[in-house]
């Protein structure tokens, strides 16, 4: 990995209380889900900020959410957990997206669409998975916040948007300019903070099914999909879905089920 990157990382902050807690808990198999929602109650920022996000439209439900507990029974803690650890995350670093050509709203757009797309298409077909798929899909992103700040530190912001309006692909021009790219740059982040390894591999192999273990396998694809059917402004498109669909029959993943999930934030 750059070596500046390396540096930024291990002089990150360490986590806010809230986040070791809400691990502790979760990761704790003699903890329920009301010592989650005593967890998060704690904090009423947070809470506002899992609820607002949990009422979003693009997670479809009529009704409003207006208490932790009903969205911790209708989302599930992993996702809920995925909220959470997002919103405490993102609070720790100060974003400037420039470099991407993208702002601030707009990137937290880009994590919004990704982890709905997740929840509409696995929520209810595979709950399991969401443990792990929620919280990458939500903090993967993560990465590009450092590495717009050695872009801007290093004066390649204008060349990088430049080129980024030309590129396929967002991952080999961070390659190249930086030496890494964000999903290795998230994963760093993470395994500096002591998350689940399992959440950390993921996140590193988004898209490599055979460097994962087996119980993360579709996830890995799954993940790779929501990438690629999202662009950076936190849209889908119709070029954006056509990667996508043609990544989910490379995996043979469930296409009725994507464009269920797709329609469903559509409209």
């Amino acid at each position: 990995m750059n070596p500046v990157l390396k540096q930024k990382i291990q002089q990150l902050p360490a986590l806010p209380e809230s986040a070791i807690q809400l691990e502790a808990i979760y990761h704790n198999p003699n903890s329920s889900f009301d010592d989650m929602v005593k967890v998060l109650e704690r904090d009423p920022l947070l809470t506002a900020d899992i609820l607002k996000a949990a009422n979003s439209p693009l997670y479809g439900f009529t009704r409003e959410i207006s208490s932790i507990t009903q969205a911790v029974g209708l989302f599930g803690m992993g996702t809920i957990r995925g909220f959470a650890l997002a919103m405490i995350v993102k609070k720790s670093f100060d974003l400037n997206l420039k470099p991407y050509g993208i702002s601030n709203t707009q990137f937290s757009d880009l994590s919004k669409a990704q982890n709905a797309l997740a929840v509409n298409w696995y929520l209810r077909k595979d709950p399991k998975m969401m443990e792990f798929l929620s919280p990458a899909s939500f903090l993967i992103e993560i990465g590009k916040v450092l590495i717009a700040q050695l872009l801007i530190e290093e004066e390649k912001e204008t060349l990088f948007k430049e080129r980024l309006a030309t590129s396929d692909s967002v991952r080999a021009l961070e390659e190249e300019f930086c030496a890494t790219h964000t999903a290795e740059v998230s994963a760093n982040i993470f395994d500096h903070w002591k998350f689940d390894e399992r959440l950390i591999s993921l996140i590193r192999h988004c898209g490599e099914p055979d460097e994962v273990d087996a119980s993360l396998k579709e996830a890995s694809k799954v993940l790779h999909v929501i990438r690629a059917a999202t662009t950076l402004e936190g849209l889908f498109t119709d070029k954006s879905l056509l990667e996508a669909k043609l990544l989910i029959v490379q995996y043979a993943l469930d296409l009725e089920s994507f464009d269920a999930a797709i329609a469903k934030m559509s409209a």
